[in-house]
């Protein structure tokens, strides 16, 4: 995931960031706890750019799918959660995002995955793979602003070995990342430069 967050510093640095501006690992407070340690932060001027979580998921899927659920909602429920009630981040509120890569394998592929439980779940779930509920997981993020933005990312290793990825959610793609950053440091520059 280094590759990956030196990418997206990068991007912010192409918006106008300085790169002094960027932090990884650093701890941002909380609401529900004191603090959290997030994957990589952006300060300029005193504002909070950006707060991003990057994460993978290699093999072991349905172990681990509602483990990156609940801590991808608990960090950004958080986060918010600070902002509300005791406004952590200032007049300029939170941005964050969400960076996550799949490795596609039989596991993540299989359709109709169980929804059964003691009460009727949403019908939407009913028959996807994880890589599809990964998916959704992204959209609903976003489309609620839970997250700001979003980057999904699915690799696969052919029988030679070779990896090959794809973006498979339109909005949650390289480029969409890469305009929505782009669409935060203008708005937090216009907040905060004299």
């Amino acid at each position: 995931m280094n590759g990956i967050r030196d990418l997206v510093s990068q991007i912010f640095v192409d918006a106008g960031m300085p790169q002094d501006s960027i932090a990884h690992e650093p701890y941002l407070p909380g609401y529900y706890r004191a603090r959290k340690r997030w994957d990589m932060a952006v300060r300029y001027k005193g504002a909070l750019v950006a707060a991003l979580e990057f994460k993978s998921q290699v093999g072991s899927v349905g172990k681990n799918i509602n483990n990156r659920f609940e801590e991808a909602l608990g960090t950004a429920t958080d986060t918010w959660a600070a902002q509300t009630n005791f406004a952590a981040y200032g007049d300029v509120p939170p941005w964050l995002g969400y960076v996550f890569v799949l490795r596609e394998d039989d596991e993540t592929e299989a359709p109709n995955r169980s929804v059964k439980a003691l009460f009727p779940v949403d019908e939407t779930f009913r028959g996807m793979s994880y890589n599809q509920r990964y998916q959704e997981m992204l959209r609903r993020f976003m489309g609620d602003s839970v997250y700001q933005a979003g980057w999904f990312i699915t690799t696969r290793i052919d029988d030679r070995g070779d990896v090959s990825y794809t973006e498979p959610l339109a909005t949650a793609s390289g480029k969409a990342f890469r305009a929505a950053v782009e669409g935060r440091v203008k708005y937090v520059e216009s907040v905060v430069d004299d």
